[in-house]
């Protein structure tokens, strides 16, 4: 990739990552009134869907960031154990923090069951995908390893395609808050799936090489 493109990348992400701290820091100091749970109040009294919120608020910045030095080319040849010890922290933030939180938020998501099946089918897939690539990376099949890490960290970006589909939709068409959550809801992450596999074949094809076994 030319390096305009990377700087370029590199400032697209810090762009959103700033935006999505300053949905963060609206929940500091911690309380059950402040921006998205305006709308959630007959759900703060469950107390394992609140924690699980907060649990997947807190996490969502540090799962974006330890996911794209993933795919740090600079990181992984001059700075192997590092990149080790981020993707194991990425991991266990998945698999055992904030995937098994975003699951429990999506039996409960806005929209209905639309939402709630997308919701579910995303957390599902998240922990599936960063599983496999945690597998594959430690049976050193690293080309299999970079595939299903493009397949989780489309998912983990899903944070913040999910925001971009809602203001493109609502800024547009002026739909309804749930109607655009239940399109949203897919849209966050379903296009991100299509473009990560995109990205993996064209790679594939551009070296001539068959896609390795999963």
């Amino acid at each position: 990739m030319p390096i305009v493109y990377r700087y370029g990348l590199l400032l697209l992400f810090a762009f959103f990552f700033v935006l999505m701290g300053n949905i963060t820091l609206q929940y500091l100091p911690v309380r059950t009134d402040a921006a998205f749970l305006q709308i959630k109040q007959e759900y703060i009294h469950i107390t394992p869907w609140l924690v699980a919120f907060f649990v997947h608020v807190f996490t969502s910045m540090f799962v974006l960031a330890a996911g794209f030095t993933q795919f740090s080319k600079a990181l992984l040849h001059r700075y192997r154990t590092i990149h080790r010890a981020v993707g194991k922290c990425y991991v266990v933030a998945v698999l055992f923090v904030t995937g098994p939180a975003s699951f429990i938020m999506a039996l409960l998501a806005n929209g209905g069951i639309p939402s709630r099946i997308a919701f579910t089918s995303l957390s599902v897939l998240w922990m599936y995908t960063t599983a496999k690539a945690w597998r594959t990376a430690v049976a050193k099949q690293f080309d299999a390893h970079r595939d299903w890490m493009y397949r989780s960290y489309a998912l983990t970006l899903s944070a913040i395609t999910l925001r971009g589909w809602k203001w493109l939709l609502i800024t547009l068409f002026h739909l309804r808050p749930l109607d655009t959550y239940m399109i949203v809801a897919w849209m966050g992450f379903v296009p991100n799936l299509v473009v990560a596999e995109w990205l993996i074949r064209k790679r594939y094809a551009a070296i001539g090489e068959p896609r390795p076994s999963r």
